[in-house]
């Protein structure tokens, strides 16, 4: 089964500095019909706007990853991790038994975008971490390479949660798939261009949610570029 969750559908957060798109319920948005999907628990689409951001706040038992589309962020945190995040990057943050950051607009003047995924981990009470590595547009083209793991892909970032993060940027005539074993679910993130998911044609902020299909296919009209989530 395919369940269509279009971009127009989800939540919404504006600050002056922030343009902020809910696909599951994230503070003041509730919807107790998209609240997670197995262990997947948030996709957030921030625009932030020039040296805007998110001032120190605390986490706890859950894997964060940052999805940088457009801009640089600069990140701080309390196991004194400080660096720079830019376009084509992927971070992961293990909250664990606590974690304390921020995350800035590295510019004055340009915007930033950049998808931020929350994940249920394994276990409580991990030690805090992070990493993050860059993956090129070429890295992806054609192909889905795995980003973020639990489960040992080679190349990616390691989480501590039975799930995959693929990512992928097609081009017209480019056709990739994806075989989902039997017992697991996956969720498709459009995040930008035009992306056809077994036949569904989706558009930029768009989401799959998808259970009980053995085999995903990916085309495109023209061009896109998308995230798939491989999920206990």
């Amino acid at each position: 089964m395919i369940t269509v969750r279009k971009a127009a559908a989800r939540g919404v957060t504006r600050f002056p500095w922030l343009d902020s798109r809910h696909s599951f319920s994230f503070g003041g948005y509730v919807d107790p019909a998209h609240v997670h999907w197995g262990d997947l628990r948030v996709i957030n689409d921030d625009r932030i706007k020039g040296g805007g951001g998110f001032p120190p706040h605390s986490h706890r038992d859950m894997e964060i990853v940052t999805y940088m589309v457009a801009g640089t962020l600069a990140h701080e945190d309390s196991t004194g991790g400080r660096e720079t995040i830019g376009a084509g990057e992927v971070q992961r943050m293990t909250a664990g038994t606590g974690i304390t950051h921020s995350e800035f607009n590295a510019s004055k003047t340009e915007d930033a975008r950049l998808l931020q995924i929350w994940l249920l981990p394994d276990a409580d009470g991990h030690a805090p971490g992070y990493e993050q590595k860059r993956y090129s547009r070429a890295d992806k083209a054609g192909k889905l390479l795995p980003v973020a793991s639990g489960r040992g892909l080679g190349g990616a970032l390691g989480i501590h949660q039975d799930a995959d993060i693929f990512a992928s940027v097609l081009a017209k005539g480019d056709a990739v798939r994806h075989d989902l074993a039997p017992g697991r679910r996956a969720w498709v993130q459009v995040v930008e261009g035009t992306v056809t998911v077994n036949g569904e044609t989706l558009v930029e902020g768009d989401g799959v949610a998808i259970v009980d299909v053995g085999r995903i296919e990916f085309t495109t009209d023209g061009s896109g570029e998308f995230l798939l989530f491989d999920l206990a």
